[in-house]
């Protein structure tokens, strides 16, 4: 906050609110990143921002009213005004069908930092042992005839969370990820990882990757359309996850308008998958890091701003196959009879123990496709959840437990929850970052997965 600190501005707007209830949630990020592009770095830089969310709520008939506003760069003298107008926009709402009292202080969790404190910060600093490592890899690249782009950010957030019911919770957010793109004779092919602190990311072995798959596609294969043995790689699987989770909603499963919908109710407790996996998200999984407890600086129909501060736990979306929650508010739980479990900042998802690697799983491929990445998703039917899209930076031919070339890039048409019916193996569980949602989401772990018929639609001219 420009010329006041995000707790002494919690606190004034929360003295001025002449509402019955009000939560207010201030945001303070640094961001610090370096872009790439022909073995080159080309540009860094630094940024701060910060924003302000008051969130009024005022008793009516029927019910509660909420308004809500949330503006950048709020200075001290800005804040009256940015309570009063989300006063007046609670006013002139309908009363919140997710109203519920606010959670207490007394059944909040505790506090991720010390509230006094300033602000967590990022810095060009974050780099010092990655950037090296860059610049030696630009070197290997540049002796191979390769080119290498990409990027690198890493943001941390800071959130100070206030409430009328006596709430001061603070949440300390560090997220990094990095995009590694290679180009050459081979064609082109991409690497990522998301990172709390870039201290764990190993520029070696990400582009020693590359360069691999770069000599895999320098033999390039045609085939058709059709249905394949496929090895999903942990990317590839994250997005397919990511979007089921999006997806797993539990008022609008109860009101059949989705995939996990089912007859009066949802699918809760109905078997999906074959092979015994695991889709949980828990806020102190090691490396993925996140929230404790709701910050919601809006409703929707998987989360509500009544619901602030509510303490988060770990949570098994899908246990050995078998559903056994959906993502809800206090209030969609209270329609569902099922508890309320509010949406975690990651996911997870395991399989057997014991389960192999990425290499191991192609070695023992007679013939398949091994893919890198998926990009362009888009839900097509979502009472059956099936997604479409493409293929991206390398397909690769499999056969006899070796790759033998790259294939040209195709349009699947698959459905998650159908997906998770059909598998034949799970691997064994790494982090990783999903290509098509690294914007919004960047906290997940997952197995490579091998299909026995993915579904290949068309051929895509896309490289």
């Amino acid at each position: 906050m420009t010329s006041i600190s995000p707790q002494e501005a919690v606190e004034r707007a929360l003295a001025l609110s002449r509402a019955d209830d009000c939560v207010v949630i201030a945001d303070e990020s640094s961001t610090a990143n370096l872009r790439w592009a022909g073995n080159t770095l080309t540009t860094n830089g630094v940024t701060r921002a910060s924003r302000l969310t008051v969130i009024a709520l005022r008793a009516a008939a029927g019910g509660v009213r909420s308004g809500v506003v949330s503006r950048a760069a709020v200075t001290a003298d800005d804040i009256e005004d940015l309570v009063r107008s989300a006063e007046a926009v609670a006013d002139e709402n309908e009363p919140a069908e997710d109203a519920v009292p606010l959670v207490t202080a007394d059944s909040a969790p505790r506090s991720g930092g010390a509230w006094d404190d300033a602000p967590a910060e990022t810095g060009i600093g974050v780099y010092a042992g990655f950037a090296p490592a860059l610049g030696e890899a630009f070197g290997r690249a540049e002796a191979a005839g390769h080119r290498l782009y990409g990027f690198a950010n890493h943001v941390v957030t800071s959130t100070f969370l206030g409430t009328s019911a006596g709430l001061r919770l603070r949440h300390d957010q560090p997220t990094g990820l990095l995009e590694l793109n290679a180009k050459g004779a081979g064609g082109s092919a991409w690497a990522g990882t998301g990172t709390r602190d870039f201290a764990d990311v190993d520029v070696a072995r990400l582009t020693g990757d590359l360069a691999r798959r770069l000599s895999w596609g320098e033999r390039r294969i045609d085939l058709p359309a059709g249905r394949y043995e496929t090895i999903l790689p942990p990317s590839a699987v994250a997005d397919l996850m990511i979007y089921l989770y999006w997806s797993a909603g539990a008022q609008d499963a109860r009101d059949g308008r989705t995939v996990f919908s089912a007859p009066g109710g949802t699918r809760v407790g109905e078997k999906l998958a074959n092979l015994p996996v695991t889709l949980s998200s828990d806020p102190g999984a090691a490396g993925l890091e996140c929230a404790p407890f709701v910050i919601a600086h809006a409703s929707s129909r998987e989360s509500s701003v009544f619901d602030n501060g509510l303490p988060l736990a770990a949570t098994d979306w899908i246990t050995d196959g078998t559903l056994t929650a959906l993502t809800q508010t206090r209030h969609s739980a209270g329609r569902t009879g099922l508890p309320p479990t509010p949406p975690v900042d990651n996911l997870i998802m395991t399989g057997p123990q014991g389960g192999a690697s990425l290499e191991d799983m192609v070695a023992r491929t007679g013939r398949g496709l091994l893919l890198t990445c998926l990009w362009y998703i888009r839900e097509v039917d979502p009472q059956r959840l099936l997604l479409t899209g493409l293929t991206r930076d390398g397909v690769y031919l499999v056969e006899d437990g070796e790759v033998v070339g790259a294939v040209n890039n195709f349009r699947f048409n698959e459905s998650p929850v159908d997906l998770l019916s059909r598998l034949s193996e799970v691997g064994s569980t790494a982090p990783t970052l999903p290509r098509e949602w690294s914007d919004y989401f960047t906290r997940a772990a997952m197995p490579a997965l091998r299909v026995p018929d993915f579904n290949m639609s068309t051929v895509s001219q896309a490289s």
